[in-house]
């Protein structure tokens, strides 16, 4: 039975190779467009959730109130940790974490790599897995270090590292315990290629403050522990612990399971409810409307062929066929179109994967020996078969024999048919994709267009690492000796980058209130002004080397003057936590972390406790080769062991945008998809309209009709239909996109001619698409299409 029904599904599939061809080709781009989108949905679902412990590892944020708007953040105090672990039996172990970067020497090899300071249960609490070594004993020693496999393989060759002495930036010896196997990129840890345990003397300088957020805190849940219960629990233990001393604080803290990590890190409300799972939803409807839109192709098409079928149904059911017959028949053939079209999809993801892998940033693949795989593949295709052959079989299986053999059907009448409905929504979807990308690609170059307050051409930044900070004023004399560059300043970040933030400021006037206000905080020595490219608006900058007192000297930011309501901010006293600090410029405000947000009040303080990075511009006397070369050998000069490594602010810049232009492009791509198959199905439409109507453009040429008027004859019907779906998307996208872009501060506001341009694009690539069809029509001869058989 089943052989009889594909042999005739085969036969019906081949007869007609046009429509096979739209058909599997529109089926085949949508499936293939689906599967990737679907493939980087998998990756992004199991980012964090691979660890032994995953249901019971939890981060501990802070939560408090700035400028009366609720904020979360994923720093803690140092004292939280040993607290958690000590007060709550419900806590099985407890972890503080603090990315550190180190030149590791291993006789002649060095590598500058990436790894944490972490306490002794880290490996225990995350279950990572050790290829040499003993995990019980891997850190508990203080002078010991757990390396990676790939950095084992760098430093040791083949040989057991296990016991050997690793030098850390030429200043301490550590030895080798334990190597852990690599973590999976789909892991927030991808990058960790050593583990240290904390020392005692750093603990005491960095973690003895509750408020000093200074690092990222994990705990492990004993088997059975309620969640919101022990939330509940430690919500006020840093304002339990403060009480009485200078650190009082109203954070509080709570618990953000591991498995969400990954989707939702964007504070909102003070709640972790936003970030990347609004992009993973987007693009799941995306993948859904794709493979919806080429679904109703081969529905449309297979109706449209109705009258050729119709015969042959009436046929059937006159010698005795069932309508369940008929319609397992028709549904026989859309799954083995559907097969046809999968393999067809599986091959186009192939080819496709390397450029989808550089758009998305992973290594993603289609793992055939996967049984799970497989299946979840198989099942994805029969699915698609049966969706989009459901309304084709049964609108077939449903004709009449009697009308049928009498030729009374008249499937191709009626204004409201299924099949214009179908068209409509097509386009509807694509056309509010085009407008959605106009808009997107609008905001993020308004964006990234958007005055910076600071120049980012010629400004390189490299980190103070090894002996670049005890050497500093020599190395800042020679570069500026050397012509490489005009102006140099170190500092404790980049322009380009937050790396610190406080609060708790008070100044003449102020309230218990502003207390609650969050400053960004930067710093310099001298001649932030010249390096960063700002303008100095009132006063002058700080210059610790002209005026020693500077070194308790402040710059203040446009939007911090305004926040302290100051009138005459030079010379205002700025207090905080026993320390005093004296204005002594303001300069403009900058943008120093997100474009799409409005600009933060901004503190830029003269010697801070630490700095680290020198930043240079370089001379535009030079060309940046020979300036970077010079720079080389200074730096070289003065730290020898240490390659030379430089950032362009530009370049850090628009790093903030990666994200945004990674999802513009596959936006752009994804709608372009959508456009293409909609035509694809429209082409098979006016085809299938040509043929059905061929005696009558016979006759109307005959008459005199010409090309052009046979040309809106064949195109009014479809063009109206794209028309009305323009009408549709308009007010779909416009409420969509407005309520995208409300999560941006700085944004652009939603123009009218957007929707123009969009609605005239979806017009034009119809119109080519129907033309294309009916010239081909229209230039028949007569004498072809009115020759009796």
């Amino acid at each position: 039975m089943i052989r009889s029904f594909l042999k005739i599904a085969w036969r019906n599939i081949i007869k007609d190779k046009g429509y096979t061809f739209i058909n599997v080709t529109g089926l085949a781009i949508g499936m293939a467009a689906a599967i990737l989108i679907l493939l980087w949905i998998k990756n992004e679902l199991t980012f964090d959730r691979f660890y032994t412990n995953t249901d019971r590892i939890y981060q501990v944020y802070s939560r408090d109130t700035f400028d009366g708007k609720p904020w979360a953040w994923g720093q803690t105090g140092g004292p939280l940790a040993p607290a958690l672990q000590k007060d709550y039996p419900e806590i099985e172990g407890v972890t503080r974490f603090t990315d550190m970067s180190y030149l590791l020497t291993v006789g002649e090899k060095r590598l500058k790599t990436k790894g944490a300071i972490v306490d002794s249960a880290f490996i225990d609490i995350f279950g990572l897995e050790l290829t040499n070594g003993i995990s019980e004993n891997a850190l508990n020693q203080q002078d010991g270090i757990v390396i990676s496999e790939r950095l084992a393989k760098k430093l040791f060759a083949d040989t057991d590292p296990v016991g050997k002495m690793v030098r850390l930036d030429t200043l301490e010896s550590r030895v080798v315990t334990a190597v852990i196997k690599d973590i999976p990129e789909y892991s927030r840890f991808k990058d960790l290629d050593f583990l240290m345990r904390f020392k005692s003397s750093e603990l005491l300088e960095w973690g003895s403050s509750w408020t000093a957020n200074n690092f990222r805190t994990y705990v492990l849940l004993k088997t059975g522990t309620d969640y919101n219960s022990i939330n509940s629990k430690i919500k006020n233990i840093i304002t339990d612990h403060t009480k009485g001393t200078g650190d009082l604080t109203n954070a509080e803290v709570f618990l953000h399971p591991a498995s969400k990590w990954h989707l939702f890190s964007k504070s909102e409300n003070g709640e972790l409810i936003g970030g990347k799972i609004t992009t993973v939803r987007l693009f799941g409807l995306i993948a859904i409307l794709i493979l919806f839109i080429a679904c109703i192709n081969f529905m449309n098409l297979s109706t449209a062929r109705s009258e050729k079928r119709a015969k042959e149904v009436g046929v059937r059911k006159v010698i005795g066929a069932q309508k369940h017959t008929l319609i397992v028949q028709f549904l026989a053939e859309s799954l083995l179109m559907s097969v046809l079209a999968g393999v067809l999809a599986l091959f186009l993801v192939w080819i496709s994967l390397p450029i989808f892998n550089q758009l998305v940033g992973y290594n993603l693949f289609i793992n055939i020996a996967s049984p799970i795989l497989c299946l979840s593949l198989l099942a994805f295709i029969i699915f698609t078969g049966l969706l989009a052959g459901s309304y084709p079989a049964f609108f077939l299986s449903s004709f009449q024999p009697i009308k049928v053999l009498k030729g009374t059907l008249h499937s191709v009448s009626g204004a409201f048919k299924p099949r214009k409905i179908l068209v409509v929504i097509q386009f509807t979807v694509a056309i509010v994709l085009i407008i959605s990308t106009l808009i997107i690609a609008r905001q993020i170059d308004y964006a990234q267009n958007r005055d910076t307050g600071f120049s980012k051409d010629q400004l390189v930044f490299s980190s103070l690492e090894g002996n670049l900070q005890k050497n500093y004023e020599l190395v800042k004399h020679d570069l500026i000796n050397s012509g490489a560059v005009v102006s140099v300043t170190k500092s404790l970040s980049p322009i380009t980058q937050r790396k610190s933030d406080a609060w708790g400021f008070s100044w003449p006037e102020s309230t218990d209130k502003d207390l609650q206000v969050d400053f960004l905080i930067l710093s310099t020595d001298a001649d932030f002004q010249s390096t960063m490219g700002v303008k100095i608006l009132k006063g002058r900058d700080i210059d610790v080397y002209k005026y020693p007192t500077d070194s308790t000297a402040v710059l203040l930011n446009e939007q911090a003057v305004k926040t302290m309501n100051l009138k005459d901010p030079v010379g205002t006293i700025i207090k905080r936590t026993g320390e005093e600090w004296h204005v002594v410029g303001v300069v403009n405000d900058f943008i120093h972390e997100s474009p799409y947000e409005s600009i933060e009040p901004a503190i830029i303080q003269g010697p801070a406790s630490w700095f680290n990075y020198i930043n240079y511009r370089l001379s535009s006397n030079k060309s940046t080769e020979e300036s970077l070369q010079l720079i080389e050998q200074i730096f070289k000069k003065y730290n020898p062991v240490y390659s030379f490594e430089y950032t362009f602010a530009d370049d850090d810049y628009y790093r903030k945008f990666k994200e945004e232009q990674r999802s513009r492009r596959l936006f752009t791509i994804f709608s372009g998809l959508t456009i293409f198959i909609s035509c694809l199905g429209l082409l098979g439409l006016v085809s299938y309209a040509a043929e059905q109507r061929s005696k009558e453009i016979g006759v109307r040429k005959v008459l005199g009709a010409s090309v052009n008027s046979i040309i809106r004859l064949m195109s009014s019907d479809f063009i109206k239909l794209v028309f009305i779906a323009i009408v549709i998307a308009t007010p779909i996208a416009w409420w969509t996109m407005n309520k995208w872009l409300e999560d941006f501060t700085y944004r652009i506001g939603v123009q009218w001619w957007l929707f123009v341009l969009s609605g005239l694009m979806a017009m034009a690539i119809a119109l080519l698409t129907v033309c294309f069809q009916a010239v081909q029509a229209a230039r028949t001869n007569p004498v072809d299409s009115l020759r009796d058989e």
